[in-house]
């Protein structure tokens, strides 16, 4: 959501795409919570130009680190500072700023 702000931008994610692992998966859908909103130290989110992203992609899985990397989005303009999620099940819904805490942070 930050990144839509500052940039006035749409950004539209692709559920499928955001790599959870399975067990985040489960535990999220027993609980009730979105693992977007989750602690998630190590990870990193990174916007590159269209042309470019498919490298970018290489790079980063040619690291261990790397290696569940995935394009998960795209820019749009359209409606500005806003983040959008492309579901699973082909419906929209805005990804809205987390108020207050979901989990309290262990670390």
């Amino acid at each position: 959501n930050e990144f839509a702000l500052v940039a006035d931008v749409c950004i539209n994610l692709d559920e499928p795409s955001i790599p959870v692992r399975e067990a985040v998966r489960g535990v999220s859908e027993i609980l009730g919570l979105d693992p977007l909103y989750f602690a998630n130290e190590g990870k990193l989110v990174a916007l590159v130009p269209a042309a470019q992203a498919d490298a970018a992609l290489a790079a980063m899985r040619a690291h261990p680190a790397g290696r569940d990397a995935a394009i998960i989005g795209e820019v749009g303009d359209k409606p500005r500072g806003t983040v959008i999620m492309h579901t699973a099940f082909g419906g929209e819904r805005i990804v809205d700023m987390l108020v207050g805490e979901q989990l309290p942070r262990i670390c």
